[in-house]
């Protein structure tokens, strides 16, 4: 077994097993159930925590907390570790559902991981780790940290497929000095064949994808538990109406499915209907048949930047690359430190800019934070 991990670049740290407590965020995937098995050949006292972050009751919610707790405790028993299961569901519920909800009642598209990491898993979780006497957490989260003089730096992931610091961007110096990513080195082939290797029950599981708390449900469908939304017109940038909402707060920048005005005989048969803006004040989805220069952004702000290692001196310009959502490539800009803002100025024009969405920021392998774009970025 020690040949396989050495095969990846693992080291054996404490041959005895007496290294320092790491409690781990078993999610029932294979990213965190191989963490966890890395870890324990590592020699560290590896304990495997569930967080459930949401309460399955009636028709409020769908999600896979009882399925995935199953898996967590087949695959702490293969690997040997004892495993608990802790309820953050309040928390989440307060610090980060409610958050949710009240950027998409203003227009905006949050995104609920970002805050998830920060106020959950990094939050609560980690003050649960430091009462059962943990020196660490860990999480199977692809990306890594590098200590030097100037702190704890977040790095992208080996495997730039996965990487997933961009949801990280939210995290301060005293949480990642107490985080592990062991997996961030990895590709995911190789999680996976570790975890054959390891005959763990859930190596071939599916990954998750999407919010949890929405589950397999439709968006929409979920919503209407929740929010307060108001049906309007639908209309062009030159003021046509061309179809009706359902609410606002059901759209996003750059949307084209689930419009319902296709096959217009005024429109263009050839181009595909686009969100260009939210009308707040009137209560107007804006469109376009096709995309338009409307649609691209130069200059944005964000507000109340996260700087993960060093904070820049308000007024400070520099260079570097920044992504407006997680797929994005990166993007060569300019950045304008403000008191309490960023400014940024892309290099070339950027598709479909999202209030609500962060902006991340790398110098090379480094994220460098990340803050919340406004809802009236510049284009």
């Amino acid at each position: 077994m020690s040949q396989m991990f050495e095969k990846y670049g693992l080291e054996k740290l404490y041959p005895d097993g007496d290294g320092p407590m790491v409690v781990v965020g078993l999610s029932g995937g294979v990213d965190s159930s191989v963490s966890a098995a890395i870890l324990k050949w590592q020699g560290y006292r590896v304990v495997g925590l569930f967080m459930k972050n949401w309460e399955e009751e009636g028709d409020a919610g769908f999600c896979t907390a009882e399925a995935d707790f199953n898996d967590v405790k087949r695959v702490a028993g293969h690997i040997g570790i004892p495993y608990y299961s802790v309820n953050f569901s309040r928390q989440y519920m307060d610090n980060v559902f409610a958050e949710f909800l009240r950027g998409l009642e203003l227009g905006y598209t949050p995104n609920p991981d970002i805050l998830c990491n920060r106020e959950i898993k990094f939050g609560p979780f980690l003050d649960y780790a430091k009462k059962i006497g943990a020196e660490f957490i860990a999480t199977g989260h692809y990306c890594r940290t590098r200590h030097d003089d100037e702190g704890v730096k977040l790095l992208r992931g080996v495997d730039s497929t996965k990487d997933q610091s961009y949801f990280l961007c939210g995290l301060s110096q005293q949480q990642l000095s107490r985080a592990m990513f062991p997996v961030g080195g990895l590709l995911k082939k190789q999680v996976r064949e570790i975890a054959t290797a390891l005959g763990l029950s859930n190596a071939n599981k599916k990954d998750s994808t999407g919010i949890c708390f929405i589950g397999e449900r439709k968006f929409r469908d979920f919503l209407k538990n929740y929010a307060h939304n108001k049906g309007g017109d639908i209309k062009t940038l030159d003021g046509r109406v061309v179809g009706r909402h359902e609410g606002l707060l059901y759209y996003t920048i750059g949307q084209r499915k689930g419009l319902g005005i296709g096959g217009r005989k005024d429109a263009d048969d050839c181009n595909r209907w686009f969100v260009v803006r939210k009308d707040l004040t009137n209560n107007v989805l804006v469109v376009n048949n096709g995309e338009c220069p409307e649609m691209f952004t130069s200059v944005l702000t964000a507000n109340d930047p996260n700087w993960i290692c060093t904070t820049p001196k308000q007024g400070q310009s520099f260079r570097c690359v920044a992504k407006t959502r997680y797929r994005q490539p990166d993007q060569a800009c300019n950045v304008v430190v403000g008191a309490t803002s960023a400014e940024v100025v892309f290099d070339v024009p950027q598709r479909a800019v999202t209030p609500g969405q962060w902006v991340v920021f790398y110098d090379g392998e480094v994220c460098l934070g990340g803050a919340s774009v406004t809802l009236d970025p510049v284009r």
